[in-house]
């Protein structure tokens, strides 16, 4: 075991997708009896993704049951043992609509979508996924309802999401970060020509302080992994952070160390450490 003067961790926190699981959506072998490990020794594991709550099952069902989840890359605080939305915080409608006037005009031809926070992960009441006609989907997407971007916008949401299919999500976002300025936080989880707008302030890292405080959870041994840009203030905020072998050179710069891929159990082989 490297001498990092870390450790043992008794709070875990981790991205999913390109971290926990692959393109399978299945947690690794080593990964899984790693955290099963932790979890009997004590320590909480949170999972801290841009998924809305209802992406969450079919991961999390994998391990023994985990309390609490940040989704939307922070702006949802999610109780899974309850199925309640603890908190989310939006962008309302007048900056939704700024918002999408900047997209129109710095990326020509994007399609515009949005995600709704209810009150559960599966809350009938409350359309999840808006998006207009011409929004075409970075990942499948079965809640899918399309909406007028007048309707689109009308509501507040969680995140608005830009798709330019072809433009690598790096340069959409040198195109719309220095416009968008204070008015949202800015950020991807995929190059694959998607970026994703939040309110100011929203982070991964905001949201796990912020349930940290709701649900008393311990913060003076925290280890976070992650592989992408909407990772780096999460990799930052905890006391030691971990990229994953691939990841976007960002989050590498933001860890303090580097652990092989998902597809080489990369949390499991770092937490195997202590569990």
């Amino acid at each position: 075991m490297p001498d990092t003067g870390f450790g043992p961790p008794n709070l875990i926190v981790c991205d999913i997708d390109g971290t926990l699981v692959g393109d399978d959506n299945l947690i690794g072998p080593m990964t899984r009896a790693a955290l099963e490990r932790a979890l009997a020794a004590g320590a909480v594991v949170v999972p801290a993704t841009g998924r809305p709550p209802r992406w969450l099952a079919e991961i999390i069902d994998q391990l023994p049951p985990l309390p609490y989840a940040v989704c939307a890359n922070g702006a949802v605080l999610y109780d899974v043992s309850q199925d309640r939305i603890l908190h989310s915080t939006t962008l309302d409608a007048p900056t939704l609509a700024w918002l999408a006037g900047l997209a129109h005009e710095q990326l020509p031809g994007c399609g515009l979508a949005a995600e709704r926070a209810g009150n559960s992960a599966h809350d009938a009441a409350t359309a999840p996924f808006v998006a207009t006609t011409d929004y075409r989907h970075a990942w499948l997407n079965p809640d899918h309802v399309e909406l007028s971007e007048r309707d689109l916008i009308s509501q507040p949401a969680v995140k608005m999401l830009v798709r330019c299919p072809g433009m690598p999500s790096a340069e959409m976002a040198e195109r719309m970060r220095p416009l968008v300025g204070t008015v949202a936080d800015l950020t991807y989880s995929t190059d694959n020509g998607l970026i994703e707008l939040a309110a100011p302030g929203v982070s991964k890292a905001a949201g796990l302080q912020t349930l940290a405080g709701l649900a008393a959870l311990p913060t003076d041994s925290v280890i976070a992994f992650g592989d992408m840009p909407n990772d780096v203030a999460m990799l930052q905020w905890a006391d030691y952070g971990v990229a994953m072998g691939d990841a976007h050179p960002e989050a590498k710069a933001a860890a303090q160390e580097v652990t092989t891929t998902v597809g080489d159990d990369g949390v499991g082989r770092i937490l195997s450490r202590w569990f």
